[in-house]
């Protein structure tokens, strides 16, 4: 595509320049020249640094100078002639060149398309258009995960992470950040939350070993509808950031899975403080010892049954009763009733949402 869009402009500066002009690739290969018989021509005797050092350079009657995105070029323009003026020529061409490769680079690439879907950097309107221009495939499902590394990402974690999804045209692997970056992974229809979670773990283990620091991956729901990608990703931004909160172990986390943490997360603070102070009326929530919400965690965790709590603490049943009888005389909620734990439950987890202060999306 870049050969198309270097022909058009060669053309305009040789009627500019009154000189031939042209581009090669790395090869040397000629890929598109105001003389147009020379295109395919492989150019002999080009100096050795010409794609490290991008500065004018001359060989053969003929200025050069690279240009490119990367660290080393991907392209050599040169003019006819070794005069000042060629280098001038060669220099302007350059400058012109590279931002027409940048621009082309933005509007046929795919994953390019694919980060400002998810990104909501495109109108809903132009998405199907754009799409249908890249021949981007709409009839798939697809899954945005976000893996988040705490000590930041470099280069290599991104390298790393497209020679785990090396297909391009199913699997894009995009840079959101110094610390986050998604994967938009084309997956086979009704794909269930389980696979997902696995495949999750693979890139966490995979980075972890690599770079030996655990990223979490947080998972969004999946897609049918490529404008519903960018729900996806803040959905996976979600899942990390109330994992965050509510399972401060988990380096895997579903957004399908948070459960009522998600309703909590979404709730404004001034009503927690409210609903806190209804249910602990007379005492506050941060009366109680580690010893009692030790006891609590526990007995949520064995679904409110006495006897096989009593067993995994290690204490008489009439001790662990002991305790719920005191816990109920102090804030009047009776953890063996179901309706009281659920209250109970969900207060615990209100007073961890307001202590994260956690970041809204």
């Amino acid at each position: 595509m870049s050969n198309r869009l270097f022909q058009g402009v060669i053309h305009q500066m040789r009627d500019a320049m009154k000189r031939m002009v042209g581009v090669i690739d790395e090869t040397g290969t000629v890929i598109s020249c105001s003389e147009l018989g020379r295109i395919g021509e492989v150019l002999s005797g080009l100096p050795e640094d010409l794609f490290t050092e991008q500065t004018a350079m001359q060989a053969d009657g003929l200025t050069f100078r690279s240009f490119g995105s990367q660290a080393k070029a991907e392209y050599a323009v040169f003019v006819e002639g070794t005069d000042d003026m060629a280098v001038r020529f060669v220099d302007l061409c350059c400058v012109s060149l590279e931002a027409i490769k940048q621009l082309g680079d933005e509007k046929y690439d795919r994953g390019n398309f694919v980060k400002n879907v998810i990104l909501d950097n495109i109108l809903p309107g132009d998405i199907y258009l754009k799409a249908r221009e890249l021949r981007f495939n709409n009839e798939v499902s697809r899954a945005v995960l976000l893996i988040r590394l705490s000590d930041g990402s470099d280069v290599s974690v991104f390298d790393v992470m497209q020679n785990l999804f090396p297909d391009k045209s199913k699997d894009f692997v995009i840079s959101i950040n110094d610390t986050d970056i998604a994967l938009v992974k084309e997956v086979r229809p009704n794909v269930e939350t389980g696979d997902l979670e696995k495949l999750a773990r693979s890139i966490s283990d995979s980075l972890g070993s690599e770079f030996y620091s655990q990223p979490l991956v947080g998972i969004g729901t999946t897609v049918k509808d490529i404008k519903d990608l960018a729900r996806s990703f803040k959905e996976a931004q979600v899942a990390l950031e109330v994992g965050k909160v509510f399972d401060t172990e988990k380096v895997i986390v579903s957004y399908d899975n948070l459960g009522i943490a998600r309703l909590i997360y979404q709730l404004p603070t001034t009503l927690c403080d409210m609903f806190l102070r209804e249910v602990f009326k007379s005492n506050s929530i941060e009366s109680l010892d580690q010893e009692t919400l030790f006891t609590i965690q526990r007995f949520f965790e064995n679904n409110l049954n006495v006897s096989e709590t009593s067993r995994k603490l290690f204490v008489h049943r009439n001790t662990l009763v002991y305790r719920l009888e005191k816990i109920k005389k102090f804030t009047g909620l009776d953890l063996r009733e179901f309706d009281d734990a659920i209250v109970f439950k969900v207060a615990l987890m209100v007073k961890k949402y307001l202590d994260a202060k956690p970041v809204k999306f």
